[in-house]
């Protein structure tokens, strides 16, 4: 059989040149499995996790992509051996991971776990209650969810800010007072469909499919552009999306608190946290920090700006003074 292997030395450049393309490409996408070093800030070392093996896994959109590097460097920087999983496909293959043991910390949504993962109907209207109740539900999947961030990644509506001003709207509970024909909405199709989704929500603020002007219906990517340019006035987005300030829109409040609440927190092996509480230490410092504003401005950092994801959650650690 020929000898297929590749001369010696030729296998580290292919991988550097790899790596280099994935960190400097589009900005997407960081190197695989890699972790970006720190020395300790207000997170400190702990001799307790000096070389504990914790695998991070993380999905694969922008956000987590952030996240999932910013746990990944936090824990190093902590002591910890890190697997960094960050970009792994899908939310239902993050949860698979957590519950057959191939992962042990995962940056999650308070919503999703309890919506998506549990099989709940009916969202709990109150961020902390809906942390308890979906942190004791998945303590039998031995599961343990942090007290959660600020940051709530839910549904909302935004329209472009000149469009605001000249409507005078700021919460969706102003809608009712709009003419008709200004009540244009860009929505995808699973929202037009759900029980948290466009009908329900319309329902809650006092309208009917019938009082709007119009609805198209397009892929969730294309609706921020499709606002912005006017197509509709009122388009479905994510509260913590960085095209939100790119594109000048502005989100209106959900003043009757109809969406439900996606408070990210970290979700941990339980085995593991009883062996290592000081996780509960490590990210009672980081969670606070984390605001709809601060992920907004990170999100727009790698989607408009085309940073690194992985450079973007260190530097802001390093500003945070979390790491050095």
């Amino acid at each position: 059989m020929r000898n297929t292997a590749p001369p010696a030395g030729w296998t580290r450049i292919v991988c550097a040149i790899a790596c280099l393309v994935l960190v400097s490409g589009c900005g997407l996408r960081s190197a695989s499995g890699a972790v970006l070093a720190a020395d300790p800030g207000t997170i400190q070392h702990y001799e307790s996790l000096e070389g504990v093996p914790i695998t991070v896994a993380a999905k694969d959109f922008t956000e987590q992509l952030i996240l999932g590097n910013m746990l990944s460097t936090i824990l190093s920087t902590a002591g910890a051996d890190v697997t960094n999983l960050t970009n792994t496909p899908g939310s239902f293959g993050v949860r698979q991971a957590m519950l057959n043991g191939d992962a042990d910390i995962s940056p999650e949504y308070t919503g999703t776990g309890w919506i998506n993962y549990l099989g709940n109907e009916e969202p709990i209207k109150d961020e902390i209650a809906q942390w308890q109740a979906v942190n004791e539900a998945d303590q039998a999947n031995g599961l343990t969810w942090l007290a959660p961030a600020p940051m709530n990644n839910t549904y909302a509506f935004a329209i472009r800010e000149d469009a605001a001003e000249r409507l005078g709207v700021t919460k969706l509970s102003d809608l009712t007072a709009l003419d008709r024909s200004e009540l244009t909405f860009c929505v995808e199709s699973e929202f037009a469909s759900r029980n948290d989704g466009f009908i329900p929500m319309l329902q809650t603020y006092g309208l009917t499919r019938e009082d709007l002007g119009g609805v198209t219906t397009l892929d969730t990517g294309v609706i921020y552009t499709a606002t912005a340019d006017g197509v509709c006035n009122f388009g479905e987005v994510f509260t913590t999306d960085g095209r939100i300030p790119a594109l000048n829109l502005r989100v209106l409040e959900d003043d009757k608190t109809f969406f439900p609440l996606y408070n990210l927190t970290e979700v941990v092996d339980s085995e593991l946290l009883a062996a290592h509480p000081e996780l509960i230490e490590i990210f009672g410092q980081l969670n606070p920090k984390l605001t709809n504003e601060t992920m907004l401005e990170l999100n727009a950092k790698v989607d408009n700006d085309g940073d690194d994801p992985a450079l973007v959650a260190r530097d802001w650690l390093l500003e945070q003074g979390l790491v050095t």
